[in-house]
């Protein structure tokens, strides 16, 4: 039996040498790349996930060929995002125009070991009933019809980032830090195709609970700010799912920078977790939200894996 033990604590010991001089290594390969190079190797692995690295702002954010584009949204996706570890507040936005229903939704909150937001622009065809609102699948609005959007986010009054482009889903994520969604504002400024479409929107802002104070309307520009939501929410914050996910995100943010304790920005953190711990990378940038993404968790993990292999060869 204590043979047995000194093998196994001699090979625990050898283990943990090999992977201390694994990582020193990977850290000096890390602090060799130039930084444009760190950049266009963490937008390869990004990629495939629908992401991208916006150096700019030191933020990850979504890019126009989106895989999760084809699934559009519904209110299930909401209710189901506590149990992936998304802790959020969403205000969906609904309108008629054109014969459709719009449905503009706001996230902000805690995602995983990032603190973010979200701007979805979303349709259905026809005029749906507000009962029907909660049970009805919207599309990602084509490329013809996508809006100049800016988001600005703050936690506690400080500014994390200020982000704007033309999009169908503009997004903002500040990896690495933890937050209450009580605690965010976002600011977001949205130009419509015309003046009916505007009016239409400011119309449904102001039916559900926003002072005309609040919003600012320039030409087609309209602008507001997003700090407590007026729409019901799928889960409550103080509802224990919610509090348990936040636990377990807290605890992995930590867990996160620990791992990449030698460097302090995201681009660094990414790449050397990525080269020194690619599982944990893998299950840190998969977002998982419907079954129907089998197919895409195996096609980025074929990808990461091939870039890691270019990266290791020097490529």
């Amino acid at each position: 039996m204590y043979i047995l033990f000194g093998i196994f604590l001699a090979v625990c010991i050898v283990f943990a040498f090999l992977q201390y001089c694994r990582r020193k290594r990977m850290i000096c390969k890390v602090e060799q790349m130039d930084p444009c190079s760190k950049v266009c190797l963490l937008n390869d692995i990004l990629t495939p996930f629908g992401f991208c690295y916006l150096e700019q702002q030191d933020i990850i954010t979504s890019i126009h060929g989106a895989w999760q584009r084809q699934f559009g949204y519904c209110t299930l996706f909401d209710r189901s995002a506590v149990h992936f570890g998304m802790a959020f507040d969403c205000e969906p936005v609904y309108f008629y125009y054109k014969k459709r229903t719009y449905r503009i939704e706001l996230w902000k909150g805690q995602y995983g070991i990032n603190m973010g937001a979200e701007a979805g622009i979303y349709y259905a065809k026809g005029i749906v009933a507000p009962q029907e609102f909660d049970k009805t699948h919207f599309r990602s609005v084509p490329d013809a019809e996508m809006l100049p959007m800016e988001m600005a986010l703050y936690y506690k009054g400080q500014k994390m980032f200020e982000y704007g482009r033309r999009h169908w889903w503009l997004t903002g994520f500040c990896m690495g830090q933890y937050c209450d969604a009580k605690d965010l504002m976002l600011r977001i400024s949205i130009t419509f195709e015309d003046q009916n479409m505007r009016s239409c929107f400011v119309k449904s802002l102001m039916h559900m609970g926003y002072q005309e104070c609040d919003i600012d309307v320039c030409d087609l520009t309209v602008s507001f700010s997003f700090s407590f939501a007026h729409s019901k929410q799928p889960c409550h914050s103080c509802c224990l799912k919610w509090k348990w996910a936040q636990w377990k995100n807290r605890l992995f943010v930590k867990l996160f920078l620990w791992a990449t304790k030698p460097f302090t920005c995201v681009l660094d953190r990414l790449v050397f977790l990525f080269l020194f711990l690619p599982p944990a990378f893998y299950r840190m940038c998969l977002c998982r939200r419907s079954r129907k993404q089998k197919f895409h968790k195996r096609k980025c993990k074929k990808e990461c894996c091939r870039y890691k292999r270019r990266c290791m060869h020097g490529l």
